[in-house]
């Protein structure tokens, strides 16, 4: 996968866990609860199938209860190396209908692992299909959002032993 720096945002980190943490805690649906997204929203359902065509549902909740839902397919799995979903098809890839992202925008989110001296070369690039959808993913706070999560990602593993 090619990054372009025009139409696509990338988050870049080494993290001191081995790969199969990381993975783990990005595959299993209850470990993604604890830190999918920015406290103080939660996470109060996932719902998984790890195969292309695969559903990729999350309902993230506000601290006010407000309910928002993600619903995408799976595209690619390789498992401790890459994992790709988009919220432009729905599972079995079926095209949407309408926009179902909590997002407001349709993006495909590619998670790519590495093995590193340090624990793991993290890597997370939404990709957009324009420059405008880019600039509102990166206005919207995609950088700090997803910077957060994964630090919530790191602060479970450690603290649960993962």
């Amino acid at each position: 996968m090619k990054f372009n720096p025009e139409l696509d945002l990338k988050l870049e980190r080494v993290i001191d866990l081995p790969v199969e943490i990381i993975w783990k805690a990005w595959t299993n649906t209850e470990i993604i609860k604890k830190w999918f997204c920015p406290r103080p929203w939660t996470v109060i359902e996932c719902e998984m199938d790890l195969r292309p065509g695969g559903v990729f549902k999350t309902i993230m909740q506000s601290p006010e209860g407000d309910q928002i839902p993600n619903v995408g397919c799976i595209l690619e799995v390789n498992e401790n190396k890459k994992l790709i979903w988009t919220d432009a098809l729905l599972p079995g890839f079926r095209p949407i209908i309408q926009l179902e992202s909590g997002s407001g925008l349709l993006f495909t989110a590619v998670i790519l692992l590495e093995p590193h001296s340090h624990g793991t070369k993290y890597t997370a690039i939404a990709i957009h299909k324009d420059l405008s959808d880019r600039k509102k993913h990166e206005e919207m706070g995609f950088h700090e959002g997803w910077g957060i999560a994964l630090d919530q990602l790191i602060e479970y593993a450690k603290n649960s032993m993962l």
